[in-house]
């Protein structure tokens, strides 16, 4: 029998258990686990240092291994995170409508589980922990598919949570890592209907598609961050100013990171703007009137406006109004995250009428589309679909619900 498939058999009966627990119960659980990866951070740092040694010999790109490192820090935060959590409500068993019919039969909705979540994800050490958590909160068993760059650095988390479980309320088996990352094994976990109850894909465009394309296990799509700052004619100066270097520099190799910045040809401090972004060494990429204009601003190609950089490069523009920034968002825009910074209400109203996306912004940062940040705790990724769940994606967006009836007798005639 594969390792896939072993673990998913018992993956399935887990489930079943995880169905019947507690809020008390998990979160017994979760703060076991909690404990024990701050009580073990020397050893997953020893064995998240292998996976960046290898990956600096294989020449990965800075933003990659950003993406890939832990520190004493980043273990703790992962810690709270989980310990987040179960300060949170549990959203299982809530009652989300209810009603009687003429006949007297009452029926309920309320949220369950969705069993068995199968999530496949890239690099990001930490996703292997905020998916763990907000999987075993919901109530979820959960099939974690890391990629190889991170091998060890998973390994050594999954081992360190699931020992945690062992006295604990939640079954150790509800948790599981499949440590072949080949891609015949993750073609075949794609199309396990049979254990499987949802996919989540949380990566880079390319692995998005794949599972998208390949699976048969309901997907539910994260998407890739080509998110734009706008500056209207009206903005002020130092907010627009800090909302645009903070939305590009806070962090740049995340998916809410803004990627273009479009300007209004009549802002008075576009110069000052762009001069800043430069001397704080964020490579710009521009349209031909700024290209003629400053020296440091190489002509952008056309793929530069729909490029998700995951680095300290920006491609800028400048636009006549509203409308242009719209239609240039609409064109380019990935359905993430997308900011407007003016005084002016009518502009702002038609940036968030005519913008599809899971998160606007007037006057803030791109970088707030987060769980955490958006008081859902860890989160399993951004939503940059429409059905079921958009946006920062908690642990509402892994429960779904049942109906429930109850009556005294009733028989249809």
């Amino acid at each position: 029998m594969s390792e896939l498939i072993e673990k998913a058999k018992l993956l399935k009966k887990a489930s079943y258990e995880m169905a019947m627990l507690t809020e008390e119960e998990k979160n017994q659980g979760l703060e076991q686990i909690a404990a024990a990866l701050s009580a073990n951070v020397d050893f997953i740092l020893q064995e998240n240092s292998k996976d960046m040694e290898a990956g600096a010999a294989a020449g990965f790109a800075p933003p990659l291994l950003d993406r890939l490192k832990l520190t004493e820090e980043r273990v703790r935060q992962m810690a709270d995170g989980v310990r987040q959590l179960i300060h949170l409500k549990d959203p299982v068993g809530e009652t989300t409508e209810q009603w009687t019919l003429e006949n007297g039969l009452a029926i309920q909705t309320i949220r369950v589980p969705l069993g068995v979540v199968g999530m496949v994800y890239e690099a990001r050490p930490n996703v292997t922990v905020d998916a763990a958590a907000l999987c075993l909160k919901a109530g979820n068993a959960v099939l974690l598919r890391g990629s190889s760059s991170a091998a060890r650095s998973n390994i050594a988390l999954v081992s360190v949570m699931k020992a945690a479980l062992e006295d604990s309320p939640i079954p150790e088996q509800a948790l599981q890592l499949l440590e072949d990352t080949s891609r015949e094994t993750a073609s075949e976990m794609f199309r396990l209907n049979e254990y499987l109850d949802m996919l989540i894909p949380r990566g880079g465009a390319g692995l998005i598609q794949t599972v998208i394309q390949q699976a048969t296990v309901p997907v539910l799509e994260t998407g890739v961050g080509n998110c734009h700052v706008y500056i209207d004619e009206s903005a002020k100066k130092d907010m627009a100013i800090a909302i645009a270097e903070n939305a590009k520099l806070h962090r740049p190799s995340v998916c809410n990171a803004a990627e273009s910045l479009l300007i209004h040809k009549d802002w008075p401090h576009r110069e000052e703007l762009l001069r800043s972004l430069h001397e704080k060494d964020v490579e710009l990429r521009g349209s031909d009137d700024l290209v003629q204009k400053f020296s440091f601003i190489q002509k952008a190609e056309e793929a530069d406006w729909g490029t998700e950089y995951l680095a300290p490069i920006l491609a800028v523009k400048t636009v006549a109004d509203v409308k242009e920034a719209v239609a240039h968002i609409q064109t380019y825009g990935t359905k993430h995250s997308e900011a407007i910074v003016s005084e002016t209400p009518q502009h702002v109203q038609t940036f968030f009428r005519a913008i599809d996306a899971a998160v606007l912004y007037h006057n803030a940062s791109t970088r707030f589309t987060d769980g955490e940040q958006f008081g859902y705790g860890a989160e399993i990724g951004i939503s940059t679909q429409k059905l079921h769940a958009r946006g920062p994606m908690g642990l509402r967006a892994i429960t779904t619900v049942k109906s429930i009836v109850e009556g005294n007798g009733q028989i249809r005639k």
